[in-house]
């Protein structure tokens, strides 16, 4: 691959990985989310 290409493939997955990150951050949110209900539950 010629030194193009590989700008090009860095600008790629430059671009990617913040949506990989939002992601991660959704499905923690969705956890915490759920462990606080499910203490909740137990608590009664």
């Amino acid at each position: 691959m010629d030194y193009k290409g590989q700008v090009a493939v860095a600008k790629f997955h430059e671009k990617q990985t913040p949506v990989k990150f939002d992601k991660k951050q959704q499905i923690e949110k969705l956890r915490a989310e759920y462990l606080k209900k499910k203490q909740k539950q137990t608590d009664k």
